[in-house]
């Protein structure tokens, strides 16, 4: 038994490799942080104060991370669909998976794709939610956030066309019913369309917009309506012109690189946001065939970037941009996510005043030891079992490499329930030696 998990308010995290990513805090070799209550009191080397104490002299101390877009409802179909395309995904889960969704599933989803999320050290993630067949189904899926204890922005979106579907004048409900505050771990943005209508109907509400764009010259019937409270995500096709409208509107760009690739959405578009002056936040997207992890993410980002660059460097072209760095990477799965989600008051950096979702990451695991680059470890070297505690809010939501106050015999049961369900009336033959999917 290693020692007790910390009851009080006052938490002082002592003598941990602290990277804050505030460049006005800085990095620290060796530093303390103190949480007081939900936020971050103090982060500096040889803190005193009236504490319980957690010996953080083998952990990198860091904020969570940020996912800005990943559709949590598909928990229960994690890894179905390990070889499909795009046209697979959009066919088999947004087609017939969602057309069988009950809203006990939708609840289910969000828990277990949020408690893995925690797990992973993912502190924050929007919500992608394209499941709102009803109220009913939304109302579940909110419900799956909440239980679970993550930070999350909850993106209501439209689902299965038919007459309980209530996108997108549903938002003026789920506004006044869930998220008349902001000063919550769940806010409200709409998943939305490339339409100015719906858009509109998002910002009546104070809501920010995310949206999905693969193709050229999708957003140019929204040219007018772009702004700085909207999120485009992939952009794999986006033409020059559309590039700089949204720099020039101040929007934001969030990149799932790692099914970007595999799907065949197109080349991830790195290099093509910072060559706007826009650093892209990261995401997950879908587990139906993607670890729902930010280790894979970052490295996707980061050897991607590098590729593409040192090709066009052999190819002889002059004045390039730089390489990025696994600082850079860093910075977009918590700085950039916490912007992109409209959260960087709150969160994203170790600064004092700020809430505090907190993450520590062990350094005496086989995996990384000796630790001779504290980024570059993160990037290259950890994974999930690194995670050993996980604060959200000043909560302690993971400790010694497990959840805290979780029934995962409950969990277990409820998504494996879920899974047969959806399977079933999906009409998909049920074994686990090639996927549910024959084919996939």
């Amino acid at each position: 038994m290693g020692p007790r998990a910390p009851r009080g308010r006052r938490v002082l995290l002592k003598g941990g490799c602290v990277l804050s990513l505030d460049p006005q805090v800085g990095d620290f070799e060796t530093a303390d942080v103190l949480i007081d209550g939900s936020r971050i009191a103090a982060v500096q080397p040889n803190l005193k104060a009236s504490a319980e104490v957690i010996d953080a002299s083998n952990m990198i101390v860091m904020p969570g991370f940020v996912d800005t877009h990943r559709h949590m409802w598909e928990g229960p179909l994690r890894n179905i669909l390990p070889n499909g395309l795009l046209s697979d995904y959009n066919r088999d889960i947004t087609g017939i998976a969602r057309s069988v969704y009950r809203p006990e599933d939708a609840h289910v989803g969000g828990l277990v794709s949020a408690l893995g999320a925690i797990n992973a050290g993912v502190t924050t993630v929007l919500d992608w939610s394209h499941i709102g067949n009803s109220p009913e189904h939304t109302d579940a899926a909110i419900e799956g956030l909440r239980e679970s204890g993550i930070r999350s922005v909850y993106a209501f979106g439209s689902g299965t066309a038919g007459p309980r579907n209530r996108f997108p004048q549903d938002i003026r409900r789920l506004r006044a019913q869930y998220f008349s505050s902001d000063d919550q771990l769940l806010t409200l943005a709409m998943a939305a369309s490339v339409d100015a209508a719906h858009w509109a109907v998002a910002r009546e509400v104070g809501a920010p917009v995310t949206v999905h764009v693969n193709g050229a010259n999708q957003l140019v019937p929204v040219t007018a309506a772009m702004g700085p409270d909207v999120t485009y995500i992939h952009c794999p096709n986006v033409t020059e012109t559309e590039w700089q409208t949204i720099a020039h509107t101040g929007g934001n760009v969030s990149i799932a690189c790692s099914i970007e690739m595999k799907m065949g959405h197109g080349v991830p578009p790195v290099q093509q946001a910072l060559d706007h002056g826009i650093r892209p936040s990261l995401s997950v997207d879908v587990e139906t065939e993607m670890p729902g992890e930010f280790f894979t993410q970052m490295r996707a980002v980061l050897t991607l970037q590098r590729m593409l660059l040192l090709a066009r460097q052999r190819a002889g072209e002059p004045q390039l941009p730089p390489l990025l760095t696994v600082r850079d990477v860093i910075e977009f799965a918590t700085v950039e996510g916490a912007r992109d989600n409209r959260l960087d008051r709150k969160i994203g950096t170790l600064t004092p005043g700020k809430e505090a979702d907190v993450i520590l990451l062990r350094m005496d695991h086989i995996n990384v030891m000796p630790v001779n680059n504290a980024y570059g470890a993160v990037v290259l070297g950890m994974d999930t079992s690194n995670v050993d505690t996980v604060f959200i809010g000043g909560t302690l939501r993971k400790w010694q490499g497990k959840l805290v106050g979780v029934d995962l015999s409950r969990v277990n049961r409820l998504v494996h329930r879920s899974r047969d369900y959806v399977v079933s009336k999906a009409g998909w033959p049920k074994t686990r030696l090639g996927g549910y999917l024959q084919g996939h």
